[in-house]
């Protein structure tokens, strides 16, 4: 994890050989302890006892960890983790070149030994299928498409009537917001909603994201001159995985029941706090007073003009970090195709900025000019990481049905949140999801929290009743 985050935000441009090879020694060593025949016989010796509770969530995680990586050769797992390490700067240079030719090569790589992994763990069934279990192990891909086709369907139509209306919502971000200011409206509001700065800190890197441990939670941003809630709301998503993560137990370290329970849960702590929170108007209610003292520009600015500002749907941008909260859906949807479709043998990676452009035109109305705002946009790839997308819709999904328990119950959650009072709402999701780890499976788990099975229920009507009133449809 270190090893990582320091390639992102700290390493000499040219220190690449060097970590790819302390990487995947990492991974290599850390593969030969899971998978050690001992491992195997104390979970067989321990599941012959009566376990309940916790210590069978455990031991169930453990077994499917050990299960699935002892069938993993020890040289594929050495060759995927130095391989997505030398991919880092070759995506990074082709993003800033405009140049997807440069990255094509890797790519293919990354592709070919992600399909052999999946064919070792699982050879009988779809290789996309085993690689989305990576990252969201129990809803099931089948769940997933059905998420992603209610998602498109409601907001495909929902889109255009916005496109369609009369509104206009206030932009009043004219000229130049410096990157050192935005940093300091960053860290006053980590500060405000409640990020431990004993257990973190705030850097930046080419593509934000949060890491660590519950006693390490680290976060990225980015910053862009032009648009100074960009970052803001890239800082408050990423809050919303530190604090999951700072959020598991202290005593827990190291076992299942100190990790995260996977990227769906994941995803809707971080859209949680992006949407639910940062874009709500009571959170601006209680922060444009410390935003606008940073900037003097926006000094006349009303509490009217920035919430419609950080609620406008944009379905001209192409870029997915900066997407509205409508529009970002069809991002992942594009993405989750593509992938798919890769990984399938279904597309050759020389088609894909042609698929991707004709896919963004479909889907949202517009064309990349350049492969830098089309194709090369995300980091995800470069990682290997295939089948991670669809948990961002997944996420955003369940941060909605968390949201809604939330309110109901916690006493005037809107009015503790304008009055700038957050530790409610994080010690609710502290105990309702983050301290039990992966003591439950996904389902589990959110019927635990909400009492209801996972629905997209929550998010339909809340878009809905947000944008249309915002947008008078």
């Amino acid at each position: 994890m270190l090893l990582s985050w320091d390639q992102q935000v700290m390493m000499p441009e040219e220190g690449t050989p060097a970590r790819s090879k302390q990487l995947s020694t990492v991974s290599t060593l850390q593969h030969d302890l899971l998978t050690d025949e001992e491992v195997g016989e104390l979970l067989d010796a321990v599941e012959s006892e009566a376990l309940e509770g916790p210590e069978a969530g455990a031991v169930r995680e453990i077994r499917r960890e050990y299960e699935r990586n002892r069938r993993v050769p020890r040289e594929l797992i050495e060759e995927i983790s130095e391989t997505s390490s030398e991919a880092l700067p070759v995506w990074k240079e082709a993003k800033a070149e405009d140049d997807f030719d440069a990255f094509a090569p890797i790519l293919e790589k990354q592709i070919e030994l992600k399909r052999e992994y999946a064919e070792h763990i699982d050879p009988d069934r779809d290789p996309y299928e085993v690689l989305f279990e990576d990252y969201e192990p129990y809803l099931g891909l089948e769940k997933a498409e059905e998420i992603l086709s209610d998602v498109r369907d409601h907001l495909v139509p929902l889109i255009e009537d916005i496109r369609a209306s009369d509104v206009s919502l206030a932009d009043p971000f004219d000229g130049t917001f410096d990157a050192d200011v935005q940093e300091a409206v960053a860290r006053d509001a980590l500060s405000a909603i409640g990020y431990d700065w004993d257990r973190g800190r705030l850097d930046t890197a080419p593509h934000p994201f949060s890491t660590g441990t519950q006693f390490d939670a680290r976060v990225t941003t980015r910053f862009d001159e032009s648009d100074p809630l960009g970052s803001l709301f890239s800082t408050i998503h990423e809050f919303g995985h530190a604090r999951y993560t700072l959020g598991l137990r202290d005593d827990a370290y190291g076992s299942p029941l100190g990790q995260p329970r996977d990227m769906t849960v994941h995803e809707s702590q971080s859209r949680l706090w992006e949407n639910h929170v940062g874009r709500s108007r009571a959170f601006w209610d209680f922060f444009l007073p410390t935003f606008t003292d940073h900037f003097d520009q926006l000094a006349g600015i009303d509490i009217g003009e920035i919430y419609q500002a950080a609620n406008q749907v944009d379905p001209d941008n192409m870029i997915r970090v900066e997407a509205d909260e409508l529009t970002y859906h069809m991002h992942i949807i594009l993405r989750f195709e593509i992938e798919k479709d890769l990984i399938a043998g279904d597309l050759d990676v020389e088609e894909v900025p042609q698929v991707w452009n004709d896919k963004m035109e479909e889907y949202l109305g517009v064309r990349p000019e350049t492969d830098t705002e089309g194709c090369l946009q995300d980091i995800h790839w470069s990682h290997g990481n295939f089948g991670y997308f669809p948990t961002y819709s997944m996420g955003s999904v369940l941060s909605a049905q968390l949201y809604d328990q939330a309110e109901s119950d916690l006493e005037d959650l809107e009015g503790q949140i304008r009055d700038g009072e957050f530790d409610a709402l994080a010690q609710w999701l502290e105990d309702n999801v983050h301290a039990h780890g992966k003591r439950y499976e996904t389902d589990d788990l959110v019927e635990s929290a909400t009492g209801e099975a996972y629905t997209a229920e929550y998010f339909l009507e809340y878009v809905d009743e947000k944008f249309g009133e915002l947008y008078g449809i």
